[in-house]
């Protein structure tokens, strides 16, 4: 798992119009080809009577899966600049369908690769940018004469607060990078004066936006 990395935010569309063309920009996360593929057919079927619904992907860790198509555009003029967009954001298991729906007058070929790469630009400035940082949620335990310290000195820190759970012994879960953990650790038995049980929970990725 990548310790951090960048993608939408959400799910989104953003519209643009360039010389009476309307070009409408749709985002969705896809972990999978099959994900991407599946969200393209959803908006070609959205979109049944467009002039082209133009489509890039971007997944996987090594950005290994990656894929642009030109849907009856001039080749290299839509697809390719859609993903170079994806790529210059530096963001990973996205896919983008430009949807255009012609307006009389042509924009030639520079025109079309401007249109498109702008389209999926500011559509990203539309739906949003975040990013993913990986995190151990960890848990520390202790007696609840603690809790005022360590609650308050928590959320004071570096270190984000994630819950607090009131059992025979309170349990503190805080979410801490993973590269952040030994020092955490170190920090909470110093805090409590080694009267704390501190584990290591789960992995999760925890979104910011950007």
């Amino acid at each position: 798992m990548l310790p951090i990395y960048y993608t939408i935010k959400d799910r989104g569309e953003h519209e643009i119009v360039i010389q009476k063309s309307r070009f409408i920009s749709y985002f969705s996360r896809a972990t999978t080809e099959e994900e991407a593929q599946a969200f393209i057919e959803e908006i070609k079927k959205l979109n049944r009577d467009a002039t082209h619904n133009c489509s890039a992907y971007l997944i996987g860790e090594t950005d290994n899966i990656q894929k642009a198509n030109d849907d009856g555009e001039p080749s290299g003029t839509a697809g390719v600049p859609m993903l170079e967009v994806l790529k210059k954001r530096k963001l990973k298991d996205v896919v983008v369908v430009v949807t255009r729906y012609f307006g009389g007058i042509k924009l030639g070929a520079g025109g079309l690769i401007r249109a498109y790469g702008g389209a999926v630009s500011e559509g990203l400035n539309a739906v949003g940018v975040v990013e993913r940082k990986l995190m151990c949620v960890v848990h520390t335990q202790v007696d609840y004469h603690w809790l005022g310290k360590v609650e308050n000195e928590l959320r004071q820190s570096i270190f984000q607060l994630k819950h607090i759970d009131y059992l025979d012994q309170v349990d503190v879960q805080t979410y801490v990078a993973t590269d952040e953990i030994e020092a955490f650790e170190e920090w909470m038995t110093n805090l409590t004066n080694g009267q704390a049980e501190i584990k290591r929970g789960e992995e999760v990725y925890l979104e910011t936006d950007i």
